[in-house]
């Protein structure tokens, strides 16, 4: 729904409605809108229910519009009470104003309102700082919020490319709480989530080393420091065209390859990874692994069988398309050799009388024959 929608809409007639975050700050940008975010002053949770909108929120108001299903919140502030993103007491009431809602938030580009008139309210000249192409926090509450210094990563690693950097007194802000330890009070769950966003974006290399920087990588990533990241993001700079996989986890895959099985586990578990995820990665650590040997038929058919090709061919698909970017020139030795091995069939060796423990052994020596005869 778009503001002009929004002021015709007879759900909303009566209410001080403003688009609100990061649409406002996109189409200041030139930047496409696919989301909205609404919020509403001087509203109760009754009005809104009478209106036909949703309660969703548990810790504060929210609600979803009962046609467009965009959100709409009831203006509030917030205040520290505890550790964590988590760690909030919400005070929503029709007393709250406009400009106390915005002062809640991170950044002074995500603290921009639009009437339904499309005039905007600004108190925190977020536009200049468009202008500017700096991220900027609104007050020192930002440092109340670990998953703000996430958070501001990751719009860099989206805006970069437009010039956008981040304020020093915002960046000194975000290596005091990465060393407050409040960043170690972080859901698992949500890191992942802002890092799956950020290795989505167009500068994702940035989000990496913008958390390096601010002393923040020691904390969730310490796998990935000095020398470390260096060489996973120079391997996360090549990946496939995604295809049904999410160009994010094939970032992750390749990032984390140049390190021990050991420390993608440990990563893994501390981030709660996805099995998805984790597999993926395990997987093309196993790639860079068999690229870095000779293509024999031992090395290609222990590595058909490490990504159980057998039961779940979509994964040695998914690793030929690495290999392509890898090291085109090996790739058709590679499909080669993954074509013999599928026409080797059990149903064959079973009319040959083979069974049990036997059939399995003569399936593997017959495969093991027709990748060395595809790659000789």
């Amino acid at each position: 729904m778009t503001v002009k929608e929004t002021s015709s809409d007879p759900r909303l007639a009566g209410l001080n409605v403003y688009r609100v975050g990061g649409a406002v700050r996109d189409e200041l940008l030139g930047w496409p809108v696919y989301d909205n975010d609404w919020v509403v002053v001087g509203a109760t949770p009754e009005a809104m229910r009478k209106r036909g909108f949703k309660p969703v929120g548990r810790d504060f108001p929210v609600f979803l519009h009962p046609e467009s299903a965009e959100e709409y919140a009831l203006a509030r502030t917030e205040r520290k009470s505890g550790h964590g993103y988590a760690g909030f007491e919400v005070h929503a009431s029709p007393d709250v104003s406009l400009e106390e809602d915005l002062l809640r938030r991170d950044l002074t580009i995500n603290a921009i309102a639009q009437s339904t008139e499309g005039e905007l309210t600004d108190p925190f000249n977020g536009q200049g700082d468009i202008e500017r192409r700096v991220l900027r926090h609104i007050s020192a509450a930002f440092s109340e919020d670990p998953l703000r210094v996430l958070r501001t990563a990751r719009f860099l690693a989206r805006y970069a490319s437009l010039g956008f950097t981040i304020a020093p007194e915002t960046l000194a802000l975000m290596r005091q709480v990465s060393s407050s330890g409040e960043l170690e009070h972080l859901a698992a769950e949500r890191v992942w989530v802002e890092t799956e966003k950020a290795l989505g974006e167009l500068s994702p290399e940035v989000y990496l080393t913008t958390l390096e920087r601010c002393d923040a990588n020691k904390v969730w990533w310490p796998e990935l420091v000095g020398e470390a990241l260096a060489k996973g993001l120079a391997a996360m700079a090549q990946v496939p065209d995604s295809g049904t996989l999410a160009v994010a986890h094939w970032r992750y895959a390749q990032l984390v390859s140049p390190l021990s099985a050991e420390q993608r586990d440990a990563l893994a578990e501390r981030l709660k990874l996805p099995n998805a995820v984790a597999q993926l990665a395990r997987h093309t650590a196993l790639t860079h692994a068999l690229l870095a040997e000779s293509l024999d038929g031992h090395n290609v058919l222990h590595w058909l069988e490490r990504l159980d090709g057998w039961r779940k061919p979509e994964q040695v698909e998914e690793q030929l398309a690495l290999v392509k970017v890898l090291a085109p020139d090996q790739v058709g030795q590679l499909e080669s050799a993954w074509h013999a091995a599928l026409k080797v069939s059990p149903q064959a060796l079973i009319a040959e009388g083979y069974q049990g423990a036997a059939l399995g052994k003569a399936l593997r020596e017959r495969r093991g024959k027709a990748v060395a005869a595809a790659l000789s």
